[in-house]
């Protein structure tokens, strides 16, 4: 799987090793119009699109060419016709992933078309917005941005290729090897994901809104990023907008609550990494399934919220872990910790100062994946299935 990140090439001298259980195009030609008939207007001739303006020419040139940034000195304007289209690796509630290759740096990338619902001035704005991160790709726990471009109403923002989302990860450890990821792998998880957190709230002003298993990435060679902020949440919103998007199982109560939402800031996405987390380390989702969004807000909003224990489910966590989690996990956004919190606790800081060898962890398992016939990316759903997934 080719990749654009420099690996590491600094090595500790003792590192943790685990490894996975064992796994038994045609063009039609206009007919003549017959002599035979009247000499007026043919109904092919009146009907025919008057000729494009420059003005609306140059407008949809505009829109259909983005600039990527595949090195920081290595700025190129492309459009659609610069891709080559190498097959479908993911699919989402609003638009799918598909491996592409720049033809003219044979740079392959993960390129995700959403569907689009905003006008011509937010997507100028959006591309803006994007430049802005381009700009900033020096966060090693964050997948480096390419560009992006608005196509026939779809936009298809280009991104660093990893190997697998975590939420495809751990469903496959957990479903086929029966087994769990060890804490120190997500110990390393966890500090990546608050470390990129911090990063698009302190150097971007961003808040991301949609931490999620999917949303975090995992590469061969031991790197775990963060995707899917600013421009694909700035789409999301705006097809949320107008339709019913469907549960949002990860969403802090502060978010769902009607009378609360409009003045969530970065504890929401605190929140969403605590439901992460207790996912990926139990195997399950914290809630049961929803039948609608009224149980969402429900049992979300009104209910208790999940809490991890040490003893869980015949699993056993440290105590250090468990409380991260249930920080996370509180339910007054007023009293749950920022970044800045996060980062001085001692679950976080023990994963700081650990050698885990996260590269050979996530290799065995991307072996064992592919010798078993599992895709190691995102998901095989159909778009409109994607929402159920999560169960």
């Amino acid at each position: 799987m080719a990749d654009q990140t420099n690996q590491n090439s600094t090595q500790e001298p003792m590192r943790t090793r685990f490894l996975p259980l064992d796994m038994n195009n045609a063009n039609c030609d206009r007919k003549r119009p017959s002599k035979k008939l009247s000499f007026q207007p043919s109904p092919v001739v009146t009907a025919r699109t008057p000729p494009l303006s420059d003005r609306t020419r140059d407008r949809i040139k505009m829109q259909a060419t983005g600039k990527l940034q595949i090195a920081p000195n290595a700025i190129y304007d492309f459009t659609a016709d610069d891709l080559t289209d190498e097959g479908e690796i993911g699919r989402g509630a609003f638009g799918a992933v598909n491996q592409m290759k720049f033809n003219r740096t044979d740079t392959v990338m993960a390129v995700k078309r959403i569907r689009s619902t905003v006008d011509e001035k937010e997507q100028k704005q959006l591309l803006m917005d994007l430049e802005v991160v381009m700009k900033s790709n020096d966060c090693n726990t964050i997948v480096t941005f390419y560009g992006a471009l608005f196509k026939e109403g779809d936009c298809w923002i280009c991104m660093e290729l990893m190997d697998t989302s975590l939420g495809k990860f751990y469903k496959c450890i957990c479903d086929c090897q029966h087994s769990r990821i060890p804490e120190p792998i997500l110990g390393q998880i966890t500090l990546a994901t608050v470390r990129a957190l911090n990063y698009l709230k302190e150097e971007l002003k961003i808040i991301h809104t949609d931490v999620k298993p999917s949303n975090i990435l995992l590469k061969r060679n031991g790197d775990i990023k963060l995707c899917d902020f600013g421009i694909s949440g700035q789409l999301v919103d705006s097809i949320a907008r107008t339709k019913d998007a469907g549960c949002r199982p990860y969403m802090a109560p502060e978010r769902i609550d009607p009378q609360r939402a409009k003045g969530y800031d970065v504890r929401s996405d605190v929140w969403s990494l605590g439901i992460t987390l207790m996912e990926v380390a139990t195997g399950k989702f914290p809630y049961p399934k929803w039948g609608s969004v009224f149980e969402q807000l429900s049992q979300v909003v009104e209910g208790d919220p999940p809490r991890l224990s040490q003893s869980y489910n015949n699993m056993e966590f440290s105590l250090d872990f468990v409380n991260f989690v249930n920080t996370c996990l509180i339910k007054d956004e007023k009293d749950r910790p920022k970044y800045g919190k996060l980062l001085q606790h001692p679950f976080i800081q023990r994963a700081d100062k650990s050698h885990t060898d996260v590269s050979v962890y996530v290799s065995a398992i991307l072996e064992s994946m592919a010798n078993n016939g599992i895709t190691q990316f995102t998901t095989n759903l159909p778009a409109e299935r994607w929402s159920d997934s999560f169960n």
